[in-house]
């Protein structure tokens, strides 16, 4: 939009205002100016799209995130046209860039197990009075984030200063093979300088220190572009609660600016000291050995000494006290963010040249000490999910909630799910460069012993993954023979097709096994638990290989074990393929965006508060920007406004609604349609999106209206407890419009499923009775249980309240 529009826009705004700042606003009775706020969902739309219209004009905002308007609409505060106010004027939020871009952000997928800890962190369960309790969560689920920070560089020292500079550089039939290591070998390069085990070591150290580098960079540049856009800043009102439901409407809540720099500065140094305690440690046990130099043994336990005070102070970092929610916090910890880095940084460099230093008659053999650092990391994961998990069940029974998944325990499993990803995949990596780097399988001796145990499980948790799914696929098959019953009474009068009818059916039963995922995550994470143990305990009492430990026993014992090992192994390297073309093709085809877009997009939702390395949180800067919007917009022009929300767009409408100041929430409408804020938002996350929460939303806003049908695998009903949902839930939509020809649908009407919502004539007359509930005039008597939300015009008996079940198991209500 030229900057003469822009211009005109504010001057129509001013104008519609009644003189100033400090001057109240005019009351809604003296515009007739009307808005409705779309905000799109998952996978993103054009603006032309949302507007329905191919000359759009940008009103605010930037080539990341902005609110478009029709050409036509820009000054309809101010138009003369009286046909305006016929209907609402329509805005499009479009937020999809924040989510998606260029093919290379695919790669982020790789953070996958940072994310998901993440996710583990926002999971707690509702609790009433347990402030140390729900702390003591927060701070289990930081500690399990870092030990995956040290996992993945452990991982990368592993495959480069271990498998490469180490053992394949150290073996003459390795090197020979790859010519790139000669330089490194003492016999091809007839003892050069970089020959020494230690030299070799600090020059391979550069691999890991580069990626620790590169995630600091990553989460820096993330850091300035979302945590520090700073929400609008605002004083309390006289009858504002301290603390309500929900902690999504406190002022700090999505502006984690000191906290993310605050664990950037940990992570990253624990990242910088792995790599120090990995070339140091060599060095050290050689000059402990009997005829050892006695100075640099001397400096070799100082420099030990050093660099466990450091680890100390980067735990007490993290152990902290987490987010600062209920105040804007604009300060940094600079002590922190800038001198703990530092100071890792100087030991890492004194660790290289205490390596580097000249030690005659010093070669490797065998594998790099620090096998059990990836063991003692594994024991420290799985108590600490264990201890997780009484402490979320302890959470849970102070407020029981039916509906919470696995019955609180939901952040402990995907923790352990984050845990296990970070483990298969630094298993995987390694067991993968082992088998290139050593062709004949005999010059090596590879990987540490629990890394090829834990690849070895992988073949054995897909057998119970694939049982699992085959459950999964019986039962959508009986619900789909459940529900043709119920296709053939919702279309009454129609001639029934049985083509027609099972496929209506079965896209019922699969949208139902969304609500079925607790199950899967259950059986996931208790497998992934027990496996990992009997990887731990394997490696630990054989010191072998799985086929190594099975020589001696049963001939199918010992073929299964190698088989396991080698397909393990394989399917790792396999499985990073199709991870990254999946997550390219993810960013590049909206139709595969959509189909597992709502997984990536519900977790980049919740900021960065377990872990600074994880994909940025976009609603950090989605939120601000819509409450923002809001709030000045209602201000200045006194005007009614609806928000209108689609999927993940329902949940960035009603997290801005939480942000505003109570009187002008009361001057807001809400319609939400293909919304996950209670089946997937209210039930993983109990503390932010429970029904105390979404109960005090439906109470603070002036109407909200929810449209779902039982064909959309992710929207769903709002299921307020009490008589609540008198007023929030349409009964479900019918989905097709049509179940065969007739005069208004001459061809074959598709199934919508979760798309296309306002192709319901439902849509238009819903939002029609919230913008005549917010209509000039007297102010509309608030909503109670006598009486549904759209206010008088609702149909009588239409929605006395929940309706029966569906053979599916989901509410029809």
């Amino acid at each position: 939009m030229s900057r003469g529009k822009c211009e005109s826009v504010e001057r129509a705004q001013e104008q519609a205002s009644t003189g100033g700042p400090d001057q109240p606003a005019r009351r809604p009775g003296e515009t007739g100016t009307a808005l409705e706020l779309l905000v799109h969902g998952v996978g993103g739309t054009t603006p032309q799209e949302m507007l329905d219209d191919p000359r759009t004009v940008r009103i605010t905002g930037d080539g990341i995130a902005a609110v478009f308007r029709r050409a036509d609409d820009v000054d309809a505060e101010t138009s003369p046209d009286d046909r305006r106010r016929d209907g609402p004027v329509p805005e499009a939020y479009v937020w999809c860039n924040l989510t998606s871009g260029n093919g290379t952000r695919a790669l982020w997928l790789l953070l996958l197990p940072f994310m998901v800890v993440n996710l583990a962190h926002w999971m707690r369960p509702h609790a009433r009075g347990r402030r140390r309790t729900v702390r003591l969560y927060g701070l289990l689920v930081r500690l399990a984030g870092l030990t995956l920070t040290v996992l993945l560089v452990a991982a990368a020292c592993e495959v480069a200063l271990d498998l490469a500079a180490w053992q394949c550089a150290g073996t003459r039939a390795c090197a020979d093979r790859h010519s790139w290591l000669g330089f490194l070998s003492p016999t091809v390069s007839d003892g050069g300088w970089w020959s020494s085990p230690g030299r070799r070591l600090a020059l391979a150290s550069f691999v890991p220190t580069a990626l620790t580098g590169l995630l600091w960079y990553l989460s820096r540049r993330t850091w300035s572009d979302y945590e520090s856009q700073q929400p609008p800043a605002r004083d309390p009102e006289p009858d504002e609660a301290g603390d309500g439901p929900t902690a999504l409407g406190r002022p700090g809540f999505w502006y984690g600016r000191r906290l993310v720099a605050r664990l950037r500065a940990a992570h990253t140094a624990a990242g910088l000291l792995t790599v120090a305690a990995a070339v140091a440690s060599a060095a050290a046990r050689h000059d402990r050995e009997p005829g050892g130099p006695a100075t640099l043994n001397t400096l070799g336990l100082l420099l030990e000494a050093a660099l466990a005070a450091c680890a100390v102070a980067v735990v007490w970092v993290v152990c902290r006290r987490g987010r600062s929610e209920r105040r804007l916090d604009r300060e940094l910890d600079e002590r922190f963010v800038r001198r703990l880095p530092l100071a890792a940084l100087v030991l890492l460099a004194l660790a290289l040249l205490y390596a580097g230093w000249e030690r005659p008659g010093w070669e490797s053999a065998g594998r790099l000490p620090g096998d059990a650092t990836f063991g003692g990391l594994a024991l420290a994961q799985g108590l600490l999910v264990i201890v997780l998990a009484g402490v979320a069940h302890a959470l849970h029974r102070t407020d029981p909630d039916r509906r919470a998944v696995l019955r609180g325990l939901g952040g402990p499993a995907v923790a352990m799910l984050a845990c296990a990803l970070g483990g298969v995949m630094s298993g995987g990596v390694s067991q993968r460069v082992s088998d290139w780097l050593d062709g004949t399988g005999t010059s090596i001796d590879g990987p540490p012993v629990l890394l090829t145990w834990q690849a070895s499980v992988i073949p054995p948790l897909i057998v119970v993954l694939l049982v699992l799914f085959g459950w999964l696929a019986h039962r959508a098959w009986q619900l789909a023979r459940a529900e043709r019953e119920a296709v053939a009474r919702d279309y009454p009068d129609e001639a029934q097709d049985r083509a027609r009818t099972r496929r209506i059916a079965y896209t019922r039963a699969m949208a139902s096994l969304t609500d079925r995922g607790p199950r899967v995550v259950a059986v996931t994470s208790g497998v992934t638990l027990l496996l990992g143990a009997a990887a731990l305990v394997g490696a630990l009492a054989t010191d072998e290989t799985p086929g190594e430990a099975a020589q001696g026993t049963y001939p199918f014992v010992h073929g299964a074990a190698e088989t396991a090992e080698a397909l393990g192994s394989w399917l790792i390297g396999l499985g990073f393929i199709l991870f990254v073309t999946w997550g390219r093709r993810a960013y590049k085809d909206a139709a595969a965006r959509r189909t597992i877009g709502i997984l990536w997009d519900v977790g980049t939702f919740w900021p960065r508060a377990a872990h600074p390395f994880a994909p940025p949180c976009y609603a950090e800067r989605a939120v601000p920007d819509l409450t923002w919007r809001i709030a000045t917009w209602t201000r200045v022009t006194g005007g009614r406004l609806v928000i209108s929300g689609h999927s993940q767009g329902s949940v960035l409408a009603a997290a801005a609604a939480w942000q505003l100041a109570p009187s002008t929430r009361r001057r807001v409408a809400l319609l939400t349609y293909g919304s996950p804020l209670e089946r997937l938002y209210g039930r993983w996350f109990p503390a932010h999106f429970g029904p105390a929460a979404l109960s005090s939303l439906h109470r603070e806003v002036d109407c909200w209206r929810n449209l779902y049908r039982l064909t959309d695998p992710i929207g769903g009903p709002v299921r307020l407890p009490g008589n609540h949902d008198l007023g929030v839930d349409h009964v479900p939509l019918q989905d097709p419009l049509s179940y065969g020809r007739n005069d208004l649908h001459p061809l074959p009407a598709p199934i919508l499923g979760h798309s296309d919502y306002q192709a319901d004539p439902v849509f238009a007359e819903e939002r029609r009775k919230l913008l005549a509930r917010l209509r000039p005039g007297l102010p509309a008597p608030r909503h109670t249980a006598e009486q549904p939300c759209p206010g008088p015009e609702a149909e009588p008996g239409a929605e006395a309240g929940p309706g029966p079940q569906s053979s599916s198991g989901r509410s029809s209500a």
